[in-house]
């Protein structure tokens, strides 16, 4: 099957993109890339392929060796431009996040929001992680205008999570972890409405991340074809559940 993954031309985050992109492709899936224009080659947030502070913070060991490998990869340079897309062309969607400056370009765009209600609308399989939910959040079914997300349960970057980022970098890295003013889950709350909606945060986490042999700290929310999950930590679930998102089934 064909998965569709919009990305920034740069500031992506590493295991966002790496982790899902690899376990679909192990499964037998295509993984197409979006950019803003077609033929951009994007690139992760560096910093995370280094450790943010003091070489802490950044991707784990195995993502970034398989960012390494998605970098070497045919379909991370023939991307196609959002504008064109054709969503028919798809079987599923993949929103992924990223925190540093460059990641506005995607969370802002008009264009990649109208494409992705278009999507939407086709009732196939949607998978958003950390500031990835905030582009369904701000995407508008074209026949209510309301948030794709309205009536929807639903989890992101919680906002605990957001803020100590931020308060232990700050005086470093200036607002390096505060992609907007507002935080991440106060714009995702506000979208939903409706007696189904429901933002769910998950267990506390700072430190433990979920990997490929080990669930325990990973968290996901499914509702119905849309799938999503809160950071990095639970990229490896997150890839997993997708995939059985897009065989039918639930793992």
């Amino acid at each position: 099957m064909r998965v569709l993954m919009p990305v920034p031309d740069h500031d992506v985050d590493i295991t966002e993109v790496a982790v899902p992109w690899r376990l679909l492709t192990d499964a037998g899936h295509q993984v197409i890339f979006a950019t803003e224009r077609a033929g951009t080659r994007p690139a992760g947030d560096p910093r995370l392929l280094t450790g943010v502070l003091f070489g802490r913070l950044g991707a784990a060991e195995e993502p970034r060796r398989f960012y390494e490998e998605l970098t070497r990869s045919a379909e991370f340079t023939a991307t196609v431009s959002w504008a064109e897309l054709v969503p028919e062309e798809y079987d599923g969607l993949i929103l992924p996040g990223g925190h540093a400056p460059g990641m506005r370009q995607y969370l802002g765009s008009e264009v990649l929001r109208r494409q992705v209600a278009r999507f939407w609308a086709l009732d196939r399989p949607v998978g958003a992680i950390c500031h990835g939910v905030l582009v369904a959040a701000r995407a508008r079914e074209a026949s209510t205008g309301r948030s794709l997300l309205a009536g929807r349960r639903t989890t992101c970057l919680p906002k605990y999570l957001e803020r100590a980022a931020y308060l232990a970098t700050a005086w470093r890295l200036g607002r390096y972890y505060r992609t907007y003013p507002a935080y991440v889950e106060d714009e995702v709350r506000a979208a939903l409405t409706g007696p189904d909606a429901r933002f769910e945060r998950g267990p506390r986490v700072l430190a433990a991340r979920g990997t490929a042999t080990d669930d325990s700290a990973a968290f996901v929310v499914q509702d119905g074809r849309y799938l999503s999950a809160r950071w990095p930590g639970d990229a490896y679930l997150f890839g997993r559940r997708f995939c059985a998102l897009l065989e039918g089934g639930a793992r």
